[in-house]
């Protein structure tokens, strides 16, 4: 294994790290609710998955419209450096995208031509975390999975394996590709899905950030049908527990925090054997 792989293996790492979340905001015709929660599983010892959620509203063109942003980042690389990558990831984009998107809004609500694109914004913020954070944690490195909504659309931006699902009549959709050697073997046709699952290298990243040289970042925009849901998770919860047993916990549950908190619960039911999160947004 060569010393790239050997950065981006996650390594077998306890305490529980429970942060329970529930959030409702309400407009004229429009309500979000949001569920979270973050779990170290049941083989780790420590928890390196962070995550982040800040629901809003904001009146615009004689309309409010929610304005929200939602992350998950997974850490690679050890106790200490996996930790602080992840959350350094989180603090970065969030405050990036707080400063060049929430504030333009608050401050130039007559100025839009002022503003950068979004996807722009979100993809800048994510080149300037993946810099910082090869200098700050040199032994570590993050996926990071992010939703900026406004009004019924989405902007994602995407780096490593963690996960995007639009959850939509009775189905679930994912938004997201892994950028993993396995997928990247599937998608060559040179190994089958169920081969992925047991693979030696099915942990090894080709694109994270804190590596060093170029960054590709994945941004895409999707419009969210009412009554729809979000979902962004670490590997945990995914490679844990199939899709059709995610939707059938999400649809069942009465509430996004409910559906968070079983989704974990069946990760660590089947296993646990990484850490745990999810963010569930439901228009």
């Amino acid at each position: 294994m060569n010393f790239l792989q050997k950065l981006f293996v996650k390594k077998p790492v306890t305490e529980p790290q429970l942060l329970p979340l529930d959030e409702t905001i309400e407009s004229d015709g429009l309500s979000i609710q949001v569920g979270a929660l973050t779990d170290r599983g049941r083989v780790r010892d420590h928890n390196e998955d962070a995550l982040f959620t800040l629901s809003s509203t904001i009146s615009q063109d004689e309309e409010i419209l929610p304005m929200c942003l939602y992350i998950v980042a997974d850490g690679m690389g050890g106790h200490k450096g996996g930790r602080e990558a992840s959350a350094l990831a989180v603090r970065l984009v969030s405050s990036w995208v707080m400063d060049r998107i929430f504030r333009p809004y608050l401050l130039e609500p007559d100025a839009p031509g002022s503003r950068q694109p979004i996807n722009q914004v979100l993809n800048e913020a994510i080149l300037t975390a993946n810099g910082k954070i090869h200098e700050a944690c040199p032994e570590g490195g993050t996926t990071l999975t992010g939703v900026f909504v406004l009004g019924t659309n989405a902007f994602l931006a995407h780096v490593g394996d963690s996960r995007a699902y639009l959850v939509s009549r009775n189905t679930i959709r994912q938004l997201t590709t892994d950028h993993s050697l396995v997928n990247r073997l599937i998608e060559l046709g040179q190994i089958t899905p169920e081969e992925a699952k047991t693979h030696p290298q099915r942990n090894v990243l080709y694109r994270a950030l804190g590596r060093p040289g170029n960054l590709e970042v994945d941004t895409h925009l999707q419009s969210l049908p009412a009554h729809s849901m979000l979902l962004l998770c670490s590997d945990g919860l995914w490679g844990m527990v199939p899709e059709n047993d995610m939707l059938t916990i999400i649809d069942s549950a009465p509430s996004p925090q409910i559906a968070c908190d079983r989704l974990i619960a069946k990760a660590n039911e089947n296993g646990g054997e990484d850490n745990i999160t999810a963010v569930l947004v439901q228009m």
